[in-house]
């Protein structure tokens, strides 16, 4: 009743409310946290003390000077943060009394703007300030603790200016409680070779005195007359500009023996103090109201949950970046809806939430007794998070979550980068389906709980695989009933007995082929967030801004890594970078990346549409739209997503340098020392690197899955119209001697180029010319004497061309036996050629396209709508404008 009487006689004014859209989101979050069942917060002094642990390895400390202006082809950085945030960049100038950025430099306040800059991106410097909240925070709880009501009334100093033997008291609690350590896994390399990043690191520690490095130091000794290296983790502070060694531990050896990131975490672990560890990553952020929250959190631990306390307490996030393109939006969405409804639901009442990464809390004393928070085997534990998750439950571990407390999170912003973070993710849920870990909780979870660990973990992974093998089977089981006459017989008994059911029961699967269903969770986390009526307008300006496409091209990539990784293994890290600013992907970048994972098969499914197009002779409009029409959708978002999502694809000039860059690196001879974003022969060897450590099985999937085009070449070629209806296995034979003859005129045609083309350009032109005279010629001939039509040689293209790409999967399987011969460099002329022929045919849709003024207006409309709305100056950011 107290607290509706106040909201009807609030007198609240919009003078009141804060401009800044952040600060807005922070004091209602702040606000509403209150009335959340939360634990009573002890004293200062009686609270569970804990260490707060961040692994670091190369990534950006704060922004230099010369980050900030050079622009290395893209928008300098400072530029960007200045109108991606201006009422901020105004209300910094305002507390600096300057006018504009020149003034700092003349000032030789540069570091100023340095830190201003960074903490608006995804930086060390902006994760450790926030961290750092924790203490700033418990240093104030703890006056109030020490104080009475009067002496706070008369003004007491709560910093404890001005009284030293207070400050010391409150400085000595708080480092009592409080413990932050970063691991810096590449702090002594860079110190010994002057690495500015360095000078960052220590910049930090001299800023907040209380912070500890720890790096692994690597020596060489000289010992019995050897060179030994020896290496040892230490921790160090910051003393009169200088860090000075706490502690040294020696070890046993190489440290880095697994993957990167939690051996970073694993050797610095020893030097954390406290009854509880908190994990946070290095792109993430904290907020000084939510820091004084953490009593109350770490009261958690002391709560019975049944027999058990809590292991590990899960916290919610709030991802920043997603204020500015409709990516960011998107993975803001499905991070949102991840990190709340999803793992609420996980937690209780289905007991299958495990560690999903930071920032949850772990029982410190319980885990570093059980084996640590991070296993860190090669390869098996590319996902690391979730292993700590795992081995906590399966040592009779409980894990809560909680929603009255959130911290910071910054995601990818661009498509590149989600994809490769996606794939990461894939590849990473692929290890954990053959793990013990998952082998182990399976068993021991009673049935229900084993279905919850599922679906919630690699059964959305698998689910995906399962759904594009699907459609795959579902286009060539269709292409056996038209090609074999099957669905003629069908179709025409159907009819006859007016029977209905077969089209019905081939459409009904199609409605939910979208991928829709995936977004639900996100419409219903924005439903309770925001209400109704909001998730209603959310989704459908998602789906007006391509939301579909995004989603569906990611199911793609879902599937082609964990598929990948099942088969043949190697999963690998993927580092994605955290950039700030809007870039442009080149088309050559673009190709590389998504060629195997989407291009490959959305050219595949389109074929597969085409020929059932032209072949469906008993079947309606109507039922032929409803059952194909989803996968055609599917085609073209694998084919396109990469370019409707790729800032400033349709500018004309852009396309023009895309194009110069790609015949330049489908055309650069690979070897020794060349990069693959230099040579396609490069990157091709590249791509193949799975297969090198494929055992026979793999192989042999490998084989079986190519011979799939073989039967396609097979059901065609008895549908030419030269075949003459003739059923003799003469004409397979006969379609396999024209397939030799086109593989002849081809490496006819590169020894020509080889031999021909650097010193004698009349000659190879004029050789050209007779092959073309030639082969036409021959086609003249055959539709004369064998009634040759021109839908033959469109259904010979429509056969032959994945018969040839079978040919070169199936070599590459069997590369071992081949490598070593003249037929591996064929193999190699016709792979350039089929990646070449399928760069030109995604190219010049987007070229005409960039040639239509209006389609570049439209696509930086829908892929930056957020920041159109917020009235920011996007359209300069995209132009690269260089003034400040």
């Amino acid at each position: 009743v107290k607290r509706f009487l106040l909201l009807l006689t609030v007198d609240d004014t919009a003078l009141d409310i804060p401009v800044n859209l952040e600060a807005q989101r922070r004091i209602a979050f702040f606000a509403t946290s209150l009335f959340m069942n939360m634990p009573s917060a002890p004293k200062v002094c009686n609270m569970v003390s804990f260490s707060v642990l961040t692994p670091h390895y190369t990534e950006d400390v704060k922004y230099s000077l010369k980050e900030l202006q050079s622009s290395q082809g893209q928008v300098p950085i400072i530029f960007y943060m200045q109108k991606i945030y201006p009422d901020e960049w105004q209300n910094f100038l305002e507390r600096m009394c300057i006018e504009n950025i020149d003034a700092l430099k003349s000032e030789n306040r540069e570091s100023i703007l340095r830190d201003w800059t960074s903490f608006r991106g995804q930086t060390l410097s902006r994760t450790v300030r926030g961290m750092m909240y924790y203490r700033k925070a418990l240093k104030l709880q703890a006056f109030l603790d020490m104080m009475a009501d009067e002496d706070i009334l008369q003004g007491y100093d709560p910093t404890g200016r001005g009284n030293d033997a207070l400050s010391a008291q409150l400085d000595a609690l708080a480092d009592l409680k409080f413990t932050y350590i970063i691991s810096c896994q590449m702090y002594g390399a860079q110190k010994s070779l002057g690495d500015p990043h360095a000078q960052d690191i220590l910049d930090l520690m001299d800023r907040y005195p209380s912070l500890r490095v720890a790096y692994v130091e690597e020596k060489e000794l000289i010992v019995a007359e050897k060179v030994q290296k020896v290496y040892s983790s230490v921790l160090v502070k910051a003393v009169n500009h200088f860090d000075q060694e706490i502690y040294r531990v020696k070890l046993p050896g190489q440290p880095n023996i697994g993957e990167g990131k939690p051996e970073n975490q694993n050797h610095a672990i020893i030097f954390t103090r406290g009854e509880a560890l908190q994990t946070i990553d290095m792109n993430q952020d904290n907020y000084f109201e939510e820091a004084f929250k953490v009593r109350n959190v770490l009261q958690e631990f002391l709560q019975h949950r049944g027999k058990r306390h809590p292991t590990i307490l899960g916290m919610r996030e709030h991802i920043f970046t997603g204020s500015i393109s409709s990516l960011a939006w998107f993975m803001s969405y499905q991070e949102t809806s991840l990190v709340t409804i999803g793992q609420r639901l996980l937690a209780h009442p289905l007991r299958v939430r495990f560690h999903y990464g930071h920032p949850d809390f772990f029982d410190r004393v319980f885990h570093i007794t059980r084996g640590g928070i991070s296993k860190a085997s090669k390869t098996i534990n590319l996902s690391e998070d979730v292993f700590a998750g795992f081995n906590s439950i399966l040592r009779r571990g409980y894990i809560t979550y909680h929603e009255y407390m959130q911290v910071g999170k910054g995601r990818d912003v661009g498509l590149n980068q989600i994809s490769k973070f996606e794939a990461k993710v894939a590849n990473g849920n692929s290890e954990q389906s053959i793990s013990r870990d998952v082998y182990r909780l399976g068993h021991q979870f009673d049935f229900f709980r084993m279905l919850s660990l599922y679906f919630t973990t690699i059964g959305f992974y698998f689910s995906s695989l399962v759904s594009v093998i699907a459609v795959y089977v579902f286009l060539y089981g269709q292409l056996f009933l038209i090609l074999s006459g099957l669905q003629k017989t069908l179709q025409i008994e159907a009819r006859v007995h007016s029977i209905k059911s077969l089209e019905t029961a081939l459409a009904s699967q199609s409605y939910i082929q979208l991928g829709l269903l995936t977004g639900l969770p996100m419409v219903m986390e924005i439903g309770l967030e925001k209400g109704l009526l909001t998730a209603i307008q959310d989704i459908v300006l998602m789906q007006l801004q391509l939301a579909s496409v995004f989603f569906t091209f990611s199911l793609g990539t879902k599937a082609h890594y964990y598929g990948r990784t099942i088969l043949h293994g190697g999963a690998t890290y993927r580092p994605t970078g955290r950039k700030v600013v809007i870039f442009h992907a080149s088309f050559t970048e673009n190709y590389r990346l998504y060629s195997r994972s989407h291009f490959v098969k959305g050219f595949e499914l389109m074929l597969l549409l085409t020929v059932y197009e032209i072949f469906r002779r008993y079947q309606g409009a109507m039922a032929y739209t409803v059952v194909s029409y989803a996968i055609w959708f599917m085609s073209f978002s694998w084919l396109f997503a990469p370019f409707l999502f790729n800032p400033s694809c349709f500018n004309w000039q852009t396309i023009l340098d895309d194009w110069m860059d790609w015949n330049k690196w489908i055309r650069h001879q690979g070897g020794i020392g060349i990069q693959q974003d230099k040579s396609w022969q490069s990157w091709w060897d590249d791509e193949q690197h799975h297969l090198r450590r494929a055992g026979l099985l793999s192989r042999i999937i490998e084989i079986l899955l190519s011979l799939r085009f073989f039967l396609y070449q097979y059901g065609l070629v008895y549908h030419l119209n030269i075949s003459q209806q003739s059923k003799n296995v003469v004409v397979y034979v006969l379609s396999w001697v024209v397939i030799a003859i086109i593989f002849l005129l081809v490496k006819t045609v590169d020894l020509g180029r080889q031999w021909l083309s650097a010193n004698h350009q009349f000659a190879f032109r004029l050789f050209k010319a007779i092959i073309f005279l030639t082969v036409l010629s021959t086609l003249i001939s055959l539709s004369i004497v064998c009634d040759l039509s021109f839908m033959d040689l469109v259904m010979c293209c429509l056969a032959f061309l994945p018969t040839g790409w079978g040919l070169i999967l199936f070599a590459q399987a069997i590369r071992p036996k081949i490598v070593d011969t003249g037929l591996w460099d064929f193999v190699q002329v016709l792979a350039r050629a089929y990646d070449y022929g399928m760069g030109i045919i995604l190219f010049f849709p987007i070229a005409f396209l960039a040639w239509l003024p209006i389609i570049s207006a439209f696509q930086s409309r829908f892929l930056f709508n957020q920041a159109f709305n917020r009235k920011l100056q996007i359209r300069a950011i995209l132009a690269g404008k260089k003034q400040t």
